[in-house]
């Protein structure tokens, strides 16, 4: 009997007869583990944990706990919907159903039935009777013309779209129970494992997203393997609502959208820009202080810059259209990206060695003609600021800079307020090297100096093989918001495309000419969406530094607003700002109105604290902080500031 060996993450190899499944290999180590297993990765591809291995293998076991592992649960989740819609609703016709990122959908035709949120329960009591039922989820391959039977009888028309853009040999269903659909998996081993699911909402959804096609009705939905997990989710969904940055962005007066001015291109008001300048301010300095050049370039660039770099050809779909001038075939582009203009940059003068690395930084305005169902307040923008910069550098450098962006990474995160997060180290795939540029020595430098600055900085890590941009390796930031949610802030690429397109140089103490290696780096990304990220992480109650306004002085009558008014500008003179509320309201009202404008601070005067110079403090959902002299309140806050 054939035997192969199955290396496990520790390093650990095992050897078992060939056809051995995952599931069989996690019963060989634990039944606990064996009872948690929900797909597995085999050589970097997600399998069933049930299909039989044939080979030498590395061998992730992937559970709840593992991004694949909840990606596997949910597209068998949809399965599982589209299996009890099919038996509720006989004779509808199924689309697509993946995971998404928190939970499935699945695209249905319902003909002549009606769905509204008022049918989601049954669906979801049918889902749960069907999980109990215990069904494998079964791989079956097929021939073409047997699944286009298949579908025929079925009178699909969905199925059989796509069939058409299948290869003979690659196709494959998964049955459960009574229910069979065309799918490539992979999928959890038994329906019994779904133990909580709840309909969310239904939009409509045009035919792989094509105008032109039929609508049809998207069920979305989320599934666990826990009521408790449901639960959770849920109440995160509820508060995910509250701090939705797009309701306290209008409440607290931070932007707006005009259809005049057009969608996707947001505007910034007084306290909104406040917080977007101070937060420039902040990574202008950090930049300075790690010898950063800051440069400034236009809004707009000659087509032919673009065809130089590639961003043409990739954003050319998704750009506004060509900008003619009155002469002839002269064409400019609102830029989609700030790169080539750096590129130029260097291209400036001839570079030695010993000028490197150059580190250029903007913040540069770039425009994406993005659809308009796509677009989402601050997140999803057609106009938006990115805090690039761009380091040109020797191979041997990469490095160190990594480092040090690391480093600025992680003082960002901390200033900030993002606690929990995880560094991806995206990698070449391991078999197909094609899709790369650059030579193979280069990339395994590259590659083993990002792997090494990660280690020496500690990061959490996960390593993904195939994940690397064809231009280079890459290592991405995932943060956990305060409500559990992860988001992707900052990105550190190494791109040896670029430095080719515009044949950069620079001459090596060898005296020969060098190609210098460029590393893309942008802790907020986009301003507008780190700061829609940041409002919802922190529902709208800033760090005290970038509070908009961090104080507002209330006088108890219109007999104190002399006093009120002095105040605020003795702190507006130690670097505190904020304003006088002199409206002629009862105090309470004030300090009702304040809490929901989030202002940090309320100094209350009157007829006391104007006799003895002082101000009654009070703290933004904390309360009475005490009667203090106008010095002590400026020693406190300075206090807060700098912790």
């Amino acid at each position: 009997m054939e035997h192969i060996k199955i290396t496990l993450p520790d390093g650990s190899i095992r050897e078992y007869a060939a056809g051995i499944t995952a599931l069989d290999v996690a019963k060989d180590i634990s039944e606990g583990l064996a009872r948690n297993v929900l797909a597995a990765k085999v050589d970097g591809e997600v399998w069933d944990a049930t299909r039989p291995i044939s080979a030498d293998a590395e061998l992730h076991l992937l559970t709840w706990n593992d991004d694949d592992g909840k990606n596997t649960f949910w597209h068998s989740s949809a399965h599982l919907l589209a299996e009890a819609l099919e038996a509720l609703y006989p004779g509808i016709k199924l689309g697509i159903g993946p995971p998404i990122e928190n939970g499935f959908y699945y695209d249905i035709d319902f003909g002549d039935y009606q769905f509204s949120a008022n049918d989601f329960n049954k669906v979801e009591q049918k889902m749960l009777e069907l999980a109990r039922e215990d069904n494998t989820y079964k791989r079956i391959d097929i021939s073409k013309d047997e699944a286009i039977a298949y579908f025929k009888e079925k009178e699909d028309p969905y199925k059989l779209d796509l069939l058409d853009r299948l290869e003979d040999g690659s196709i494959t269903f998964y049955e459960q129970g009574n229910f069979t659909d065309l799918c490539k998996g992979p999928h959890i081993p038994s329906t019994s494992k779904i133990k909580a699911v709840k309909l969310l909402n239904v939009a409509g959804a045009y035919w792989l997203g094509d105008e032109k096609s039929k609508q049809l009705t998207r069920v979305y939905a989320v599934s666990f393997p826990k009521q408790k997990e449901l639960k959770e989710h849920l109440h995160m969904l509820e508060e995910a609502k509250k701090r939705d940055h797009k309701k306290l962005g209008k409440e607290l007066e931070l932007f707006t959208f005009s259809q005049k001015v057009g969608a996707g291109l947001p505007i910034w008001l007084p306290k909104g820009t406040a917080i977007r300048e101070r937060l420039e301010r902040f990574m202008r300095q950090a930049q300075i202080e790690r010898g950063y050049v800051p440069v400034v370039t236009p809004h707009i660039g000659k087509k032919e810059l673009y065809v130089t770099s590639g961003h043409y050809e990739k954003y050319g779909e998704d750009s506004f259209q060509p900008i003619k001038t009155p002469n002839e075939d002269e064409e400019f582009l609102l830029k989609p990206m700030n790169c080539p203009h750096h590129c130029e940059i260097y291209k400036f003068k001839p570079h030695s060695y010993k000028d490197l690395p150059l580190r250029v930084a903007e913040f540069g305005t770039v425009y994406r003609y993005e659809q308009s169902g796509e677009l989402n307040g601050l997140a999803r923008v057609r106009g938006f600021t990115q805090d690039d910069a761009h380091i040109f550098c020797t191979q041997d450098q990469i490095k160190s800079e990594f480092i040090d962006v690391i480093d600025l990474v992680m003082y960002v995160f901390k200033k900030l307020g993002f606690e929990e997060f995880t560094a991806q180290i995206s990698l070449r795939d391991k078999e197909d090297r094609s899709k790369y540029i650059g030579s193979d020595e280069n990339w395994e430098k590259a590659e083993q100096a990002i792997i090494e600055a990660a280690s020496e900085r500690d990061l959490k890590t996960v390593t993904e093989y195939g994940e690397a941009a064809f231009y280079g390796p890459k290592l991405d930031f995932m943060v956990k918001d305060t409500i559990g949610r992860k988001w992707q802030l900052g990105t550190i690429q190494v791109d040896y495309n670029l430095p080719e397109r515009f044949e950069l140089e620079y001459v090596g103490s060898d005296n020969q000419k060098h190609r210098p290696v460029m590393i893309h780096r942008a802790p907020f990304g986009s301003l507008e969406r780190f700061i829609g990220i940041l409002i919802e992480h922190c529902a709208g109650d800033f760090p005290l530094w970038l509070s908009p306004e961090q104080i507002t002085v209330l006088s108890i009558s219109e007999k104190f607003n002399g006093y009120a008014e002095k105040v605020l500008k003795y702190l507006n003179n130690h670097d505190i700002r904020g304003f006088v509320d002199d409206r002629n309201e009862k105090i309470g009202k004030k300090i009702r109105d304040a809490e929901v404008s989030k202002i940090p601070f309320m100094l209350i005067v009157g007829e006391k604290e104007a006799e003895n110079q002082q101000i009654s403090v009070r703290k933004h959902k904390e309360g009475d902080q005490g009667t203090m002299s106008l010095n002590e309140f400026v020693g406190y806050f300075n206090n807060l500031i700098v912790d």
